[in-house]
């Protein structure tokens, strides 16, 4: 069938190809008699899936590529949507806007073929019509069951599904009122139905312990445990380094070195070290742990790997990369233990600027495993700052490594200030600490203090990673970069409207936008009102960071090559490239055509699907601190806080807490006023009392409701 699809299609692909009827197109192909009736349904096939069209004469031409294109629909609560297309023909735009009436009961990620309609643009997107929907994304859902008589139905968690799912009695099983369930879907919604479906799962009740982290596991299907051989093949890795594989290793035991993470921190896959040299430069090793030597290609913890793409936070819980053998175990640079590693030993000097580098497979035997809360106090009793008995207690006991600790800090300003010369881009918004339970519930919310001795393992890490991928674009090795393009023009003219309110703009033009333009604000709004809200816009304004086989830069650091290499254990584009880097270093940098080839083609495969597990990745994390941000608001209904306007939007005002939780106060809970919404000011105007509301007011504000289901907080203006 597919030989006979592709025939077709080259046959109207030609240029002296006009339209005809299906027994014209049997004569010229030669088709058999006995074979017609096939001839028939493969032009029918073909016709299903808008490859061809048939006129009113019943002749068969090619689909005009322009007009019907395929995409993912991304649904609005409201019934309209979407499709953000497949291809970068379209000029205009990247997104068609579908109406409610022209969704054809597409759901939220389903995968459509949507015409282009001859109509006028809607705001600056084009207008389709779905006319088919090719595959649904969603086979099963989660939501909270209710039960009637002789039926229930299922409520959506994602209410961007668009409809309820009716079960009927046969097919509720056990399931209880007000429970969270799984739902096989049976039937998809259409003609104004809703979908039908059938309870597989109960996951518990809705406020009962851990199901909301369960629920989120099940509603994005990630693979919560490892298959049986995964698991055996990590066990059957020896915990300790047998002395095979020792030679042709740099052997740096004897080296003090240092890992500097959290307090919780399993996974250590990085380790330092610093030393000032006598001619004022100073070295710093940076040591991977060398995750490719245990996680060989094409085993089936690499393949595993694959899938995963990445680890995932979960607030209460990780879901690994690696399985805990290994991740815990064997790749993690545990103190007092032998680990293979991967080194990039580096010469830097005064300006920060990298005289010499030299990338090695090592071993090494961690001197201390240190936290970023106690180095924080070595470095607060280095720079003389005042400091507690507690503290000056647990600083003693470091004392013969604090030489270590000050020249790491020495080297990491140094670092710093170049990083910001270049104009690295210092987003300075806060992260959420989100404290949890013995049983997982929320009980506080606070800024993450994030201290110098974060600011070290970034610097290290960043130049590293640098050093890394410039290394291997001058060799033309097959590679994955992580790339940060440069943003679009309309986004930052859409800025600069917002921006010159406030007297600020982004300078330079559309062929010439350099990061150090978007720096510039960020330093002259330090301390400022406006800084958090005009922070998070120009993180809007940026594109998305990704994994790419090419080499395009990041333009949010500055740096011309840049690429993840430092995290293997949790992130597979890490992983791969420790595999190439291991290759070279083992072919003296001699590597065949043949090895290139290979290589190039997985580095795009694994690049692509990498940046997709990173999206899911990204929305798991950032769905379950709502749903914790929701959860520890719930109790606090009628108390009243001071926040910040952070965002005003056609529907409502945004406010931000000291704490980081973040409410909506809809214009129905602005008080007995009309207000008129001004876009590019992002403000709202009083029409009676003339009142203001614009970015970067404080505000008095009251809860009215938290829904941790809907993961929706929102308040009242006082």
């Amino acid at each position: 069938m597919e030989e006979r699809e592709k025939l077709i299609i080259e046959f109207m692909s030609e240029e002296s190809y006009v339209p005809m009827k299906a027994k014209e197109i049997a004569v010229l192909l030669s088709v058999p008699k006995n074979q017609y009736s096939e001839l028939t349904a493969t032009l029918k096939k073909l016709e299903e899936e808008y490859k061809i069209q048939k006129n009113r004469k019943n002749k068969y031409s090619l689909v005009d590529n322009e007009k019907f294109i395929t995409g993912t629909y991304r649904a609005n609560e409201r019934g309209f949507g979407f499709v953000k297309i497949n291809t970068k023909d379209l000029s205009k735009s990247q997104e068609i806007y579908v109406s409610k009436t022209n969704t054809k009961n597409a759901l939220n990620g389903d995968t459509v073929l949507v015409e282009i309609l001859e109509k006028t643009e809607v705001k600056e997107h084009l207008e389709g019509r779905i006319v088919k929907i090719i595959k649904h994304e969603k086979d099963t859902i989660v939501g909270i069951f209710t039960k009637s008589r002789n039926f229930g139905f299922v409520v959506p968690d994602d209410r961007k599904f668009g409809t309820d799912i009716f079960i009927s009695k046969s097919n509720i099983g056990k399931a209880k009122n007000n429970e969270k369930v799984v739902v096989k879907i049976l039937k998809y919604p259409e003609k104004g139905k809703n979908a039908e479906g059938k309870i597989i799962e109960i996951l518990g009740k809705v406020n009962q312990a851990g199901v909301d982290m369960l629920s989120l596991i099940k509603e994005y299907k990630l693979p919560y445990e490892f298959p049986e051989q995964v698991i055996s093949e990590a066990k059957g890795i020896k915990e300790e380094i047998s002395k095979k594989d020792i030679p042709n290793r740099l052997d740096l035991r004897n080296k003090e070195i240092f890992t500097i993470d959290g307090e919780d921190a399993k996974d250590l896959d990085d380790a330092i070290n610093v030393k000032k040299l006598e001619n004022g430069n100073y070295e710093l090793g940076v040591h991977i742990a060398d995750v490719s030597y245990y996680v060989k290609e094409d085993s089936k913890l690499d393949k595993e790997a694959i899938i995963r793409g990445t680890s995932i936070y979960m607030l209460d819980r990780v879901i690994p990369m690696l399985p805990k053998e290994l991740s815990n175990g064997i790749c993690s640079l545990n103190e007092g233990k032998d680990r293979l590693t991967i080194s990039v030993i580096m010469e830097i000097n005064q300006e920060g600027q990298i005289v010499s580098a030299d990338i090695q497979k090592s071993i090494i035997n961690v001197t201390k495993r240190m936290t970023y809360t106690n180095v924080s106090k070595i470095l607060k009793y280095i720079n003389k700052e005042e400091l507690s008995k507690e503290d000056i207690k647990i600083v003693k006991q470091y004392e013969k490594y604090i030489n270590h600790f000050k020249e790491m800090q020495e080297i990491a300003q140094i670092l710093k200030q170049r990083r910001e010369k270049q104009g690295s881009l210092n987003l300075d918004i806060p992260e959420s600490k989100i404290v949890l339970d013995e049983n997982g519930f929320a009980i506080n919310i606070k800024k993450y203090e994030l201290t110098f001795a974060n600011e070290i393992i970034e610097q290290f890490m960043l130049t590293a990673n640098e050093v890394i991928a410039e290394r291997f674009f001058w060799l033309e090795a097959p590679f994955i970069y992580r790339v940060h393009e440069v943003p679009d023009d309309d986004k930052i003219d859409e800025l600069n409207k917002f921006l010159y309110n406030f007297g600020y703009k982004i300078k330079g033009n559309k062929d010439n936008i350099h990061p150090k333009a978007f720096a510039e604000v960020l330093e002259k709004i330090k301390g400022m009102p406006e800084e958090r809200v005009i922070s998070n816009l120009i993180l809007r304004t940026l594109k998305i960071a990704k994994y790419e086989s090419e080499n395009k830069g990041h333009f949010g650091i500055a740096s011309k090559y840049y690429c993840h290499f430092t995290s293997p254990i949790r992130r597979y584009p890490d992983l791969f490239i420790h595999r190439i880097i291991s290759n070279y270093i083992s072919k003296n940098y001699n590597v065949s055509d043949e090895f290139k080839n290979k290589y190039s083609q997985q580095a795009t495969k694994y690049a692509e699907q990498s940046s997709e597990r990173e999206k899911v990745a990204q929305k798991v994390e950032r769905d379950s601190i709502d749903i914790k941000m929701a959860e520890f608001m719930q109790d606090k209904i009628g108390e009243q806080y001071d926040g910040i306007v952070s965002n005003i939007t056609s529907f409502g005002m945004f406010v931000e807490l000291e704490n980081t939780v973040e409410g909506l106060i809809r214009f129905e809970n602005l008080g007995n006023e009309y207000f008129i919404y001004d876009e590019n000011k992002k403000s709202l105007l009083g029409e009676r009392t003339k009142k203001q509301y614009k970015v970067g007011d404080k505000v008095k504000i009251e809860v009215i409701n938290a829904n941790k289901i809907l993961r929706q907080i929102d308040f009242k203006i006082v």
